[in-house]
């Protein structure tokens, strides 16, 4: 699934899994489609703000198990984040604030 972000000020495209957590963690259901007023954004977006940074703080995984470590592995990138995959959102909804602009999406 592909959720659309949009606000008066433009659009943006997320992945699904990513959308849906990043709105769970604003204090939304996660429901798709739906709708967070200008109003309640800043409440939403401090809500957001402080889970990715307690997600920050959060211990790692443990390693993989010894002999699943082979040259494929260490020549991977790292994981695109959680809290990297918000940054245009933050972005977003902090101009929908400025524009007291509400939060839409929608499957995309």
């Amino acid at each position: 699934m592909i959720v659309k972000f949009s606000t008066r000020a433009g659009a943006l495209t997320m992945h699904g899994d990513a959308a849906v957590a990043l709105l769970k963690a604003m204090g939304h259901s996660g429901t798709v489609p739906s709708a967070i007023l200008a109003a309640d954004l800043p409440a939403a977006l401090a809500q957001l703000r402080k889970a990715l940074d307690e997600q920050a703080h959060a211990p790692p995984p443990p390693p993989p198990p010894e002999g699943a470590d082979d040259d494929e592995e260490r020549e991977r990138e790292p994981p695109v984040t959680l809290r990297m995959r918000a940054l245009p959102l933050i972005d977003m909804i902090e101009t929908a604030i400025a524009r007291g602009s509400d939060l839409m999406w929608e499957r995309g």
